[in-house]
């Protein structure tokens, strides 16, 4: 899920710099090469994170990774090895390398778990699972790594910047992971095992966090569809009215409205002809 990849990157470029606040005397070195090759020789620990801070500053991802990576295997003990690790999270981030930016954010975690940076950690643990996530055709392991992590990152640090994007991005991926149960309850709707279908839609009616999603209005009138397919008329009535309760200006409600009178069973809430917000039903006009 690509949706938020430009703002996110700068977001995470301001809070790392942010983070670190480190005025840096940055150190030039190998001239034109692209990618030095870091033979193991003493060198002071600042030299090597300022030009790791140089090589992030001109983009120079896997560059700045090497001498990151320098400053942990020379100074393990060091409080530039904790700052060494996070710069490594971002520059993984930003290379595309979501895998190494996850392992980076496990080992801090585990190397200073009551560090105040730790939060960044978890942050990018979980956005790097996020921006991972595929279509809802596809497996959905990320989009349910990305849930554990974003609640994660909710729950240890409420009040963060990190908790208030968090909370953004879980509504997201709520509605991938609904609209992955739609997809599965269409499926068995089209192959004629209406058991089935009831089952992936009656899971995004009765799970909290997928009833404020955009697929609820749909969940609701396939479950109208399916029970009219099976005669059961009453409970098609009941899931309609609900629908009509809290959708009635939904195209959604509007079929199922026609699928119920056809049937005999005319709900007594009409379609209103237009959408309504859930601030227009809590303060009407």
């Amino acid at each position: 899920m690509r949706s938020s990849l430009p703002a996110s990157k700068i977001r995470s470029g301001l809070v790392i710099a942010a983070m670190v606040g480190l005025t840096v005397s940055v150190a030039a070195c190998n001239g034109g090469r692209t990618r030095p090759k870091l033979a193991y020789e003493e060198r002071p620990v600042e030299l090597l994170y300022n030009t790791g801070y140089e090589r992030l500053q001109r983009h120079r991802w896997a560059d700045a990774v090497d001498y990151f990576q320098e400053v942990e295997r020379q100074h393990p003990y060091s409080e530039w090895s904790r700052r060494a690790i996070l710069m490594q999270i971002y520059a993984y981030y930003q290379n595309g390398n979501y895998t190494e930016s996850i392992a980076a954010s496990d080992r801090f975690i585990q190397l200073f778990p009551g560090s105040p940076s730790a939060a960044y950690a978890f942050y990018m643990r979980a956005t790097c699972n996020f921006e991972q996530i595929v279509d809802v055709g596809r497996d959905q392991g990320y989009a349910e790594n990305a849930l554990t992590g974003l609640r994660d990152v909710a729950r240890r640090y409420p009040g963060s910047t990190y908790a208030t994007d968090a909370a953004v991005k879980i509504d997201m991926v709520n509605d991938q992971l609904a609209g992955k149960e739609m997809n599965i309850g269409r499926y068995y709707q089209r192959a004629n095992q209406p058991l089935a279908a009831i089952g992936r839609y009656k899971a995004v009616i009765d799970n909290e966090a997928f009833q404020r999603t955009s697929h609820t209005p749909e969940a609701l009138y396939r479950l109208v569809e399916v029970y009219l397919g099976l005669g059961l008329k009453d409970e098609a009535t009941r899931n309609g009215a609900v629908l009509g309760f809290n959708y009635p200006g939904s195209p959604w409600y509007a079929e199922a409205y026609a699928l119920l009178t056809e049937e005999g069973q005319k709900p007594a809430t009409a379609p209103t002809g237009q959408r309504e917000s859930w601030l227009q039903r809590i303060i009407p006009g």
